[in-house]
């Protein structure tokens, strides 16, 4: 599967209750690390707050949608290399499945699909699947792993990209 089958905007709008690591200030300066298959995008880094809101859009090539994307927060550090405050891998697969189904034309906020937290993905509540303005959005608040506090609020939408396969039933062979 060497070609793009198009882009994915992930939508990191905040994160909340981030671990301390400036003891000093009883704050940190997150930043978060988006990395998927040979990509890695980054945020700005908010300063003296565990409840940042960054704010930002990141837009990622997709190849292979069956990988997970490793979402990974860190405290920005002057001196010394900067601390992890926890990770979560993203799966794919109910994002990419939703739109698999080839829906149209549907009411603005309808429900295309819902995934409850499990163990084996970091939802902290219930992401439902949305139709909005001719798009499918998935929203996520994950629980960040390795740590002992933090959430992070994600959406995904998919972008089609003129001559790339899409997420077409028959595009996708490895999922």
């Amino acid at each position: 599967m060497d070609e793009m089958l198009g882009l994915l905007r992930l939508r990191i709008p905040r994160g909340r209750n981030l671990a301390v690591r400036d003891v000093g200030r009883n704050s940190c300066d997150p930043y978060v690390v988006v990395t998927f298959a040979h990509q890695k995008l980054k945020t700005k880094v908010v300063k003296n707050n565990c409840n940042p809101d960054w704010n930002e859009e990141l837009t990622l090539s997709i190849k292979d949608p069956s990988l997970p994307i490793l979402l990974t927060v860190f405290d920005k550090d002057t001196l010394t290399a900067d601390d992890k405050l926890g990770e979560v891998n993203i799966d794919l697969k109910p994002f990419v499945e939703a739109h698999r189904m080839g829906l149209k034309n549907l009411p603005d906020g309808c429900a295309v699909k819902r995934v409850q937290p499990t163990t084996e993905n970091c939802l902290a509540d219930e992401s439902p699947i949305t139709w909005n303005q001719g798009k499918i959005l998935q929203d996520m608040v994950l629980k960040l792993q390795h740590v002992e506090s933090g959430q992070v609020h994600v959406q995904l939408e998919w972008i089609d990209v003129p001559g790339c396969k899409g997420l077409a039933p028959d595009s996708i062979t490895t999922m």
